[in-house]
């Protein structure tokens, strides 16, 4: 863990750091905060009229400065992060997400009937993620996600980011979210500002499905919910409650299904909510 470091060559990072300053003889001065690990979660800031790429591709920069980017699951491959001020002086960090171990289980003996699709299910399906994939697809200029987010609700956790089911020794799809345990009812709260992209009530899998942007491509999910108390356009301020827990779509139970996306890129909410703004 590296804490408010002031460097003056770049720095290798493969691990965690929260905070950084690098200042060279042509003053760049970048800030980072959050964990370089698989399905880690990054904001970074610097002054607002540099540039700043990741593996070549333009991040863009709110008018402060704010810039965030993320790892996937099973993100294995270094990254560079460059930042270029207007007079060409460029800052240059080598980012490789530390790998982490999921919770695997496996499930043998399931009869081949459940293991074959429904075609109609996967129709329906297929039709749902389309609609979730537009909804994260989505940029705005918000920098609600500069500030931090806080629990949705409060609960037992009962699932986690990257856990993963193999039946019959065919892996599913991993768990992506955070689950809370819940009563149907209870209230869900926006985790930051944000505004409402997404509000179906009956989706296959993900039954009451609800998606909050909070600017420049991170969004929350909340699935299985009861009831919406705000509608597609509406602007949502952080702990406002905005939805109720169930157990609709394919749950066994009442709970509320928390995930965290960098466009379509799946970040661990619990690296989220672990990560400090930036002042």
């Amino acid at each position: 863990m590296f804490k408010n470091v002031k460097m003056l060559s770049p720095y290798i990072a493969s691990a965690y750091f929260l905070s950084m300053n690098t200042i060279a003889a042509n003053e760049i001065n970048v800030e980072l905060s959050g964990e370089i690990k698989q399905g880690g979660y990054v904001l970074g800031k610097t002054a607002a009229n540099n540039v700043v790429k990741l593996d070549g591709k333009d991040l863009a920069l709110t008018s402060q400065g704010n810039f965030v980017f993320g790892f996937s699951r099973d993100d294995k491959v270094s990254h560079t992060l460059i930042i270029k001020n207007p007079d060409g002086k460029e800052f240059t960090q080598a980012l490789t997400p530390e790998t982490r171990e999921y919770n695997i289980q496996r499930v043998e003996g399931i009869a081949k009937k459940i293991m074959q699709p429904n075609p109609v299910a996967i129709a329906r399906a297929k039709k749902d993620s389309s609609q979730v994939k537009a909804a994260r697809a989505n940029f705005s200029e918000s920098n609600a996600f500069a500030n931090g987010f806080v629990a949705p609700m409060k609960g037992i956790i009962t699932g986690v980011y990257g856990s993963q089911r193999f039946y019959n020794g065919v892996p599913k799809s991993p768990h992506y979210g955070l689950d809370y345990a819940g009563k149907t009812g209870d209230p869900v709260k926006a985790p930051a500002d944000g505004t409402i992209v997404l509000y179906e009530q009956d989706m296959f899998y993900s039954g009451g499905t609800m998606i909050i942007d909070h600017g420049f491509g991170i969004t929350s999910s909340f699935l299985h919910l009861s009831d919406s108390y705000v509608k597609v356009g509406d602007k949502v301020t952080q702990g406002e409650i905005v939805a109720a827990v169930g157990a609709s779509g394919r749950a066994t139970g009442p709970h509320l299904d928390w995930r965290i996306n960098w466009f379509q890129m799946r970040l661990d909410p619990m690296l989220v909510l672990n990560t400090k703004p930036i002042k």
